[in-house]
C-alpha cells in the first residue's frame, strides 16, 4: 500500500529554489520543509536543488533541478488547484502568480464558481485557483 502521494516538480536549470521561495512567500503558513543541494562535483551543477520540499496548506510538493535537458516541461494538464479563502485572497495570488506567466482564464465568474482564475506563473508551473463563496464549513 502506498504510503503518500506528493506533487513533483522537476524544473531545468536552477530555477527550484527561487520557486520554493516564491511560492513559500505567497501562502500565509508556507514554509521550506527540506533543501537539500547537489555538492561541488556532483551530477547536477553545485547548489542546485538536488531535494526540496515546501509546505502549503498542509500539502507537501517536492522540487528537483534536473541536471538533464528534456524535450518537456511544465503543462496546464497538471496543476496546482488553491481553494482560496476569499476572492481578495484569490486577486492577491493571481496577480503574484500571473506576473511574468501566461494568463489561461483571469479571474470571474465562469458559472461553476462564484470566482475562478487559471495561469501559469513565470517558470511555467500551472495554478487553479478558487473561491466559491462559501465558508469552508459549507462546503461539501
Amino acid at each position: 500500500m502506498a504510503r503518500s502521494l506528493t506533487p513533483f516538480l522537476m524544473f531545468q536549470g536552477q530555477d527550484a529554489e527561487a520557486a520554493m521561495r516564491f511560492y513559500v512567500s505567497l501562502f500565509d503558513g508556507a514554509r521550506i520543509v527540506r533543501l537539500d543541494r547537489f555538492p561541488a562535483g556532483g551530477a547536477g551543477p553545485e547548489g542546485s536543488v538536488l531535494h526540496g520540499e515546501i509546505e502549503i496548506a498542509g500539502q507537501v510538493v517536492r522540487f528537483f533541478d534536473s541536471p538533464v535537458k528534456h524535450a518537456f516541461g511544465f503543462t496546464p494538464s497538471s496543476s496546482l488547484f488553491v481553494d482560496c479563502s476569499s476572492a481578495d485572497e484569490l486577486d492577491r495570488l493571481f496577480a503574484a502568480l500571473s506576473d511574468g506567466g501566461r494568463v489561461l482564464m483571469p479571474p470571474d465568474n465562469y458559472g461553476f464558481s462564484e470566482r475562478f482564475a487559471w495561469t501559469d506563473d513565470r517558470f511555467g508551473v500551472s495554478w487553479q485557483l478558487d473561491w466559491r463563496g462559501e465558508t469552508d464549513a459549507t462546503r461539501t
